[in-house]
């Protein structure tokens, strides 16, 4: 059974930083390629972040300089290290995969996803 499990997130204050981490089990996905997406209360989820099995990379405007996706393909994980944070970043954050190697933005386009994890930035 695959599973997607995200960790790292909490109450941090503006300005502050996290580190999200997404461990896989149950299949690698050292050629899939993985993305973050993130929800907050009464909006659609939005795509935060991609990496490829070779570690192109793409970054949602909004977060583009702030954030940064990383993975270490030994250890099936995806990292989303989150600076400068701010209370519009407020939302539950979620680890998703493809079965394809190239990113992708779209919520569609992901077949697996994690349960998410909450980031609550404060003023």
């Amino acid at each position: 059974q695959v599973q997607l499990v995200e960790s790292g997130g909490g109450l941090v204050q503006a300005g502050g930083s996290l580190r999200l981490s997404c461990d896989a089990s149950g299949r690698t996905f050292d050629r899939n390629a993985m993305g973050w997406f993130r929800q907050a209360p009464g909006k659609e989820r939005e795509f935060v972040a991609a990496i490829t099995w070779n570690d192109n990379t793409d970054h949602a405007d909004s977060v583009k300089g702030r954030f940064a996706i990383s993975r270490d393909n030994a250890k099936n994980t995806v990292y989303l290290q989150m600076n400068s944070l701010n209370p519009e970043d407020t939302a539950v954050y979620y680890c998703a995969a493809r079965k394809y190697t190239f990113i992708a933005t779209v919520r569609s386009a992901y077949y697996y996803w994690g349960q998410g994890t909450q980031v609550t930035v404060s003023s």
